[in-house]
């Protein structure tokens, strides 16, 4: 069976005529294009696309598999829209992941929100980190994924697309005021998950020094309770210490440091509306 996100990349490329142009109005990278329509022309058995100069055109057998494509995903859009009209959202559910932070700040914001605007529509909310949140929403088993993401951090591959949300600053967390990171090489540190641990060595490794570890945990209140009992300096972004703020701590931001908060959605849009309803409420609830 062909699939649909695959077809929607072979007509971006043949409406605009390169893979550039093509990913630029998708809002994908240029390799998860060619990947695309590299996988297309496995499934179909047939080739696609040809090199003309430094630009492609399509072949024979492609134009003939983006006119079929075009009405194809033309009758989709049309049965979605119709769809979404005769429901219009007065039933259904939609599922979302999403890290503990964000559900204890702005994502009860725009639960209330759709409740509000569309209140037959059930929310489901699971609590994961980025990793599994990826898992959950590849295997269809939640339809949007809130994560964050590191400058450092491997982008996303294949049918994910991403659409940012806000960029939360990191703080330097200490029992006392805690200056600069680059004062603190030979202090103890606590980590927490394994992206948020990859930050903290990227930080110091640029602050001119290995942090040592001594101890690791997702619970920003365990930890804020340990860095207020003296026990090491961590790393916290804006959104845990809104979420949860020990009174005996002390924070001081640390420069050009910050994660990357998206919503993640699985191919790409026009998405179900219920989907959209739970986009709109994420970015309208920051």
């Amino acid at each position: 069976m062909l699939d649909v996100v695959r077809l929607r990349v072979l007509l971006a490329v043949a409406r605009t005529g390169s893979l550039t142009a093509a990913a630029k109005e998708l809002h994908y990278s240029q390799p998860s294009v060619s990947h695309h329509l590299a996988r297309l022309e496995a499934e179909t058995g047939a080739k696609l696309l040809q090199r003309v100069g430094r630009g492609i055109r399509l072949t024979e057998a492609g134009r003939l598999l983006a006119e079929r494509s075009a009405e194809i995903i033309g009758r989709l859009d049309d049965t979605a829209e119709e769809l979404a009209a005769h429901v219009g959202l007065r039933s259904g559910r939609v599922r979302l992941a999403a890290f503990p932070s964000a559900l204890g700040t702005f994502i009860p914001r725009a639960a209330m929100r759709l409740a509000r605007e569309h209140p037959g529509l059930r929310l489901h909310l699971t609590e994961t980190e980025p990793p599994e949140a990826l898992r959950l929403l590849r295997a269809g088993r939640v339809d949007v994924a809130v994560m964050f993401r590191y400058d450092d951090t491997e982008p996303e591959d294949g049918d994910i697309h991403m659409i940012h949300l806000l960029d939360d600053p990191s703080y330097l967390v200490s029992p006392t005021p805690p200056g600069e990171l680059a004062d603190h090489a030979e202090s103890s540190w606590i980590a927490g998950c394994d992206r948020c641990r990859g930050h903290l060595l990227d930080i110091c490794a640029k602050a001119g020094f290995a942090p040592r570890i001594s101890f690791t945990s997702d619970d920003i209140v365990a930890v804020q309770a340990l860095v207020a009992a003296g026990m090491g300096l961590t790393v916290l972004p804006g959104l845990a210490l809104t979420a949860h703020r020990n009174p005996d701590i002390e924070i001081a931001r640390v420069p050009g440091s910050a994660r990357h908060v998206h919503a993640a959605v699985h191919g790409a849009p026009p998405y179900p509306p219920a989907t959209e309803a739970l986009l709109t409420a994420l970015r309208t609830s920051l």
